[in-house]
């Protein structure tokens, strides 16, 4: 076990064999020394430096109806919102107002901000706040779309690919295809975007195999940004009943990932501090270097529920930056609130 993880640190990479094994084998000393050798590299690579981003969640309307999620369109319980883009500007100078560089607008894929809308609340945002790098996580859009909107001054975009097996993506994503969402982060990287991918742990009936895949995915596609969080069941789907991911997979999940591409953004996930009170620390200790705290209006924050008991006030909140800080120095690590731009080429 030790010779292997060795391994991977040293070389940044494992075959499937190598990886598969060392997920159906790991006690609790190898996971102990699987997160110190990822601390170890983020260090290298970005010192004890966690970027801060501001997320505003501008949407929860959806067309799509992926079976896990809280707000996918035939969810009548869902209460629905749309931010204007004043509000949206309003999330912006707060954030700025509070030194925050980078700006993550997520949203549902909602028909209602087309490429015109999206064009100009970017555009508004960048002559508000020069300096600040600007985020789009909205799903699946045309190249074209992509392009116009990357012309605009987007600098980013986020598009988690949740499971890389083909199959089990499909059965989650209704009318989807899979080959279509590898395209999408295909297209966003030949634009020139930042890209972030990322997958769920823990998805019912996911397996070992299945994270192999996603860890050799992400080795292959090398992102700026990836998104790693444990699945959550929502009420009103059929998941409902089912066991959350947990902690312990998700952390490793995160270690192996820092380990195979060692300069890859990392955030500690708000699943993960939904799930664990110290989950945030817990995955920052492990290899993430980033963290989302929330910009929404008080009024939407509950509203964008994509699973349950999602945490989005206390230290998930954007405004309790110094509490944000001061649970990140408590463990040896400095907030760092500049753009943060990746050191993935």
């Amino acid at each position: 076990m030790k010779k292997l993880l060795d391994k991977l640190y040293s070389t940044n990479n494992l075959n499937e064999e190598e990886l598969l094994y060392l997920l159906n084998n790991l006690d609790e000393e190898g996971i102990n020394y699987l997160t110190e050798l990822a601390h170890k590299t983020a260090i290298h690579n970005y010192n004890n430096s966690v970027y801060i981003r501001g997320l505003i969640e501008f949407t929860n309307y959806c067309s799509r109806n992926c079976i896990y999620c809280g707000i996918r369109a035939c969810n009548k319980n869902a209460q629905r919102y749309r931010l204007t883009k004043d509000e949206i500007l309003e999330c912006v100078e707060k954030g700025d107002k509070l030194g925050y560089k980078t700006f993550v607008l997520q949203g549902g894929e909602d028909p209602y901000f087309t490429d015109e809308k999206i064009i100009d609340i970017v555009q508004s945002i960048k002559k508000k706040c020069p300096d600040c790098a600007v985020t789009l996580s909205i799903g699946e859009r045309s190249y074209k779309s992509y392009k116009d909107i990357k012309k605009a001054g987007v600098d980013r975009y986020l598009l988690r690919h949740e499971t890389a097996n083909k199959n089990l993506y499909e059965s989650l994503h209704p009318n989807s295809s899979f080959e279509n969402r590898v395209q999408c982060l295909l297209n966003l990287k030949e634009l020139g975007y930042q890209i972030g991918a990322g997958f769920m742990v823990g998805i019912p009936g996911q397996t070992n195999e299945d994270l192999v895949k996603d860890l050799l995915f992400i080795k292959k596609l090398t992102p700026h940004m990836c998104g790693i969080g444990p699945f959550i069941p929502h009420k009103d789907t059929i998941f409902k009943d089912e066991k959350s991911g947990t902690t312990k997979k998700t952390i490793i999940m995160l270690a192996l990932t820092r380990l195979l591409v060692p300069k890859v953004l990392l955030p500690a996930t708000t699943a993960l501090g939904t799930i664990d009170s110290n989950g945030r620390e817990k995955g920052i200790k492990a290899g993430a270097n980033v963290v989302m705290p929330n910009l929404s209006p008080n009024k939407v924050r509950e509203k964008y529920a994509l699973y349950n008991g999602k945490v989005s006030s206390g230290d998930e909140a954007a405004e309790c930056k110094k509490e944000i800080e001061d649970r990140i120095k408590s463990i040896g690590f400095k907030v760092e609130i500049s753009r943060g731009d990746s050191k993935v080429l």
